[in-house]
Parts: structure tokens; sequence; C-alpha cells
């Protein structure tokens, strides 16, 4: 296996592998609150691929994805989730064809151009530690606005999915707790994505599907992700 160019790496990847491996969700199985949180991003972006990726030393690996076929690890070099890794912030292509290269990230704009991807958007999988060990990513086949406000919307999300892994490895952990407990919270904000799937609808159905979304769609479902966000607190 290619190790990971050094110029890829955050100055703080060992302690960022500490934590992702502390979490105990890198090799887990599928789970329905994952998936349904990427479906739910795709909807609300107006996009056709969503997924929440954990980044390794070497590869990355696919915890849940949306508008894509089960996909095995793939190298970390290879996948622009590593820029989202090495800055630590948002990062954002909006057309990738017209992209500026540079050393860090040439073979993965390359390699999203070969599978027809045009539009790429990651936002960092933060722990409460401040380090990243992932990312949720928006991709499409066309070039594409990307507001401020969607930003923030998406910032959002990713941070009700980093909440969900902390609370996931706290009950498991937590002889109080348990997994049995972990399953409840999980089916209880599994039911809040789905009547947030519906307000999306609804919005869309009233305002249409213009790209970038309007902020007559992001505000209230900003304002419905508090619901979210309280049950992983509980």
């Amino acid at each position: 296996m290619t190790a990971t160019p050094a110029i890829l790496l955050p100055a703080n990847e060992a302690e960022r592998l500490r934590s992702l491996h502390q979490y105990e969700i890198l090799h887990a199985l599928q789970e329905e609150l994952f998936d349904e949180m990427v479906v739910l991003a795709g909807a609300a972006f107006r996009l056709p691929i969503a997924y929440v990726s954990l980044v390794d030393a070497e590869r990355v690996h696919y915890k849940a994805t949306f508008g894509l076929p089960p996909l095995p690890p793939n190298p970390r070099a290879e996948l622009l989730c590593a820029q989202v890794v090495k800055h630590g912030r948002v990062v954002v292509y909006h057309d990738l064809a017209a992209a500026a290269r540079t050393p860090l990230d040439d073979a993965a704009i390359q390699k999203c151009l070969d599978q027809g991807m045009r539009f790429y958007a990651g936002a960092p999988l933060r722990m409460p530690d401040q380090h990243v060990i992932g990312t949720l990513c928006l991709a499409g086949p066309q070039p594409r606005e990307f507001s401020d406000e969607e930003q923030q919307l998406l910032e959002e999300l990713v941070g009700i999915v980093s909440q969900a892994i902390v609370v996931r490895y706290h009950c498991h952990r937590t002889l109080a707790l348990g997994p049995a407990q972990w399953q409840a919270l999980a089916q209880a904000a599994r039911d809040e994505v789905y009547g947030l799937g519906a307000l999306v609808r609804y919005l869309t159905a009233r305002y249409g599907p213009a790209v970038p979304v309007p902020e007559e769609v992001i505000r209230p479902m900003r304002r419905r992700l508090h619901d979210l966000r309280a049950i992983m607190q509980d």
C-alpha cells in the first residue's frame, strides 16, 4: 500500500489518528442513523451524492453513502477528503474542471473528474478534542455555487454526525447506558431525521429546486435541527 504523502498530513496527524481509533467506529457495521443522515444531506442540498467518511492513516473508509454503491476503503491521497482533514475546515470546489491544481489536490481532482464529478464540498467531522477524524461530503456532476448559508447548514449537519459518534461511544463504553441506550437514541434520532426529510420535500415543493438552496428553505431546516441535536444530548 502506498503511504500517504507527508504533504497531505496535518501537523497533529498522530493525535488525530488516536482520536479516530478511540471512538471504535472505523470498522463498525453500517448503521441506519448515519445512512439516513446522508440521505437527508443529499436532499437538503439538492445533490445526488453525499457520504460520511472516516480518514485513517492510508485509507478513507465510508461510514454511510447516498447516491453511491457500497464502496471499499480508498487510498487517502486519491480523495478530496484528505484536503478537509489537512486544512481542518470546509473545502469547496465549485467547478473541479476549472480548479487551479496544486500537488496537494491534483490526483484527487483528477479522480473526481474521471468519475464525472464537477462539484465537491466537504466539512470536517470534528471530535470534542478538536481533532478531525473524517468528513461529511457532497458531490455532483455539474458546477455549482455554494452559499455561505449552505456552508453553515453543512457545518451544522456534520456537527450532529460528530455528536452522534460521541454519544454512540459513550453508550457502548458505559455500563449504566449500554448498546440498548444507543439503539433507543438512534431510533429517536432517525425518526427526527425522517421528519426533517419531510420538511425538505415540502419546502422544495413550495420554493422550487433552485441552487444554491434559498434562505427560505435553509432557515426552517436549521431551526428543526435543534430538535435533532437535543436528542443527542439526552
